[in-house]
């Protein structure tokens, strides 16, 4: 037996045959060409991308009913992908102008631009990286005619059950048809946890293992295979006691599973009747379906970066407000609409011509650094805001705040556009409750001071875990150092909700950590009654508040912050996650 160790996704457990795809992987072909046959070749570019313009167009009309419903929406931004520059057009010029073959231009505009996602400090934006790469795989095997590079889910056989895909990545479109091709779970050399193929898995209850570097080199087809999501963990050809163990454990978390589709339409409420907030993380409007029976009370982060990516100009303030307006009036409840949050290091983000300094981009010029350094880029936004909230309860979040002095710009900026409005006779609300992502250790610490003048905070777990510890958390070599039960981190949470019960304001989490399970009870324990996530994760944590005695998990939090040995910490969490309340 092997036993192999990755990333894991979703908390299922899936036992099959493996079914290996995609066992080589071509280099790109790199040559000059003659002039007489430039012409020819762009030709030969422009047809490949409307030929997977017409697949993806093909793929998102015949997706399966079973496929969640934010799988259309994941298909558009590999769409919004295929319409970038450096991907549809650039390529087109470097052939003219080079005297270079298609494969090589596409192949040098889309490093480019996976370099640009490399530069951004989220770690949720900086996976879209992944995303490129499957669009330009796409494409590369529509110039190559080399079809076996990619995973053909689309011509499995039907008859085929339980196996288990290995392969190098997955687009979210072949991950919908695994699915419908009764595949049980897949297993991948590439990808992470927050990816758009991750969180699709997670919506369609696929167990996957991921960044198992090599694992297609290592496992051969008809390998009898056991994948456990929840720890990462891939066994290879068990023996009969663990195949049997783990059928047992299969059958108990489709129990679960049944169990907790009921759960939509129930109050969030702690066994002690206390009731929790939950709230849905969205990136697109059309994200909107997916929070059917998810049980959202609202919308607790709207990533608007998207609106900006992908283009060569920013979105005019008209088609910002619709886009906002769309969100608001179709949700019950409070949309909380995060102001932009990227990084300044790249054309696409709203036309900045200036080179940019080779720094480290996650504290470089980014989020609300970029858009007080530019109130031409921040102002249509913030006007496109304050217009949108005359249709609901709309809220603005300013993320990565470190000084008052970025607070006290921000709230100006405000006032101006609000006066501007109100000159010029458009509608808005001036009352739109304005809050702040704290995840920067600096705004953690000075909370207090933040609370006095903001009317909400939300914790980004991300960012504040990796600036706490001094790691990127998607980078391979020290991602291991990512803890979120590190005493530093947690007592800068219990730091951040303290100041915010102190002021009397409520306190969110929008980060990785408030979708796991692992950490809500612990999360109660210290305070917090807010919680935002992607809609996929949304049950899981319901199922546990309505576990938990919230009376209870105070004592627990507390001894938790007082351990200082690592190993006897995380096994409190563990005791303290397999407590029983009546």
């Amino acid at each position: 037996m092997l036993a192999l160790s990755g990333t894991g996704i979703g908390r299922g457990i899936a036992i099959g045959c493996a079914l290996v795809l995609d066992k080589s992987q071509n280099e790109v072909p790199q040559f000059q060409i003659d002039a007489d046959r430039v012409d020819r070749e762009v030709s030969r570019f422009n047809e490949a991308i409307a030929t997977v313009r017409r697949e993806l167009k093909h793929l998102q009309s015949n997706l399966p009913p079973t496929a969640p419903p934010e799988t259309g929406a994941f298909i558009d931004v590999h769409l919004l992908m295929l319409d970038d520059p450096l991907i549809s057009s650039q390529p087109g010029w470097s052939i003219q102008n080079e005297k270079i073959n298609a494969e090589w231009a596409l192949k040098n505009h889309a490093d480019t631009l996976v370099a640009f996602f490399d530069n951004i400090s989220d770690p949720y934006l900086r996976t879209k990286k992944d995303d490129v790469a499957q669009v330009v795989g796409r494409i590369m095997d529509v110039l190559t005619e080399d079809k076996e590079r990619r995973p053909n889910i689309s011509t499995l056989d039907h008859t085929l059950t339980d196996r288990i895909i290995v392969t190098r990545d997955l687009s979210p479109a072949d991950t919908v048809m695994l699915r419908h091709r009764h595949m049980t779970a897949f297993v991948t050399s590439f990808g992470g946890p927050i990816s758009h193929t991750a969180i699709l898995a997670r919506s369609l209850g696929l167990p996957a293992v991921v960044g198992l570097h090599g694992v297609i080199d290592t496992i051969c087809d008809g390998d009898q295979l056991i994948v456990d999501a929840a720890t990462g963990t891939v066994l290879v050809a068990p023996d009969d006691r663990l195949l049997a163990q783990f059928q047992v454990l299969q059958e108990q978390q489709r129990k679960q599973r049944q169990a907790l589709a009921k759960l939509g339409k129930e109050k969030s409420v702690t066994l002690d009747d206390e009731e929790i907030t939950l709230l849905a993380n969205i990136e697109l409007p059309e994200d909107l379906d997916a929070l059917d029976g998810s049980g959202a009370a609202g919308i607790g982060l709207y990533r608007t970066e998207f609106l900006f990516m992908n283009r060569a100009q920013p979105p005019e303030e008209e088609e910002q407000y619709q886009a906002y307006c769309q969100v608001v009036k179709s949700v019950r409840g409070p949309v909380t609409i995060r102001t932009l949050d990227l990084g300044a290091d790249k054309q696409v983000d709203g036309g900045r011509d200036e080179p940019q300094a080779a720094i480290t981009p996650a504290l470089g010029l980014r989020a609300i650094r970029l858009c007080l350094s530019e109130p031409s880029l921040f102002k249509p936004q913030l006007r496109a805001i304050l217009r949108a909230a005359v249709h609901g309860d709309a809220r603005m979040m300013i993320p990565m705040l470190s000084s008052l002095q970025e607070l006290e710009q921000s709230l100006s900026l405000v006032r101006e556009v609000s006066a501007e409005l109100e000159r010029e006779g458009i509608a808005f609300n001036p009352n739109v409750p304005i809050g702040g992502m704290i995840e920067v250790p600096a705004a953690a610490i000075a909370a207090d001071l933040f609370a006095q003048k903001l009317d909400f905070f939300s914790i980004g777990t991300n960012d504040l875990i990796q600036y706490t510890l001094a790691i990127d958390r998607v980078d391979d070599s020290v991602n291991y150092l990512y803890d979120p039960l590190h005493p530093s981190v947690l007592r800068l949470v219990r730091t951040i909700i303290q100041a915010g019960s102190e002021a009397d304001i409520p306190v969110s989490m929008c980060g990785e950590m408030a979708g796991d399970p692992v950490f809500t009870r612990l999360l109660l324990g210290l305070g917090l009654r807010h919680f935002s996530m992607e809609p996929s994760q949304l049950l899981e944590i319901h199922q546990q508040v309505r576990h938990s005695r919230l009376a209870e998990l105070p004592g627990w939090a507390e001894r938790i912050l007082a351990c200082t040995d690592s190993t006897t910490l995380h096994g409190l969490v563990d005791q303290l996650n397999v407590e029983e309340y009546a």
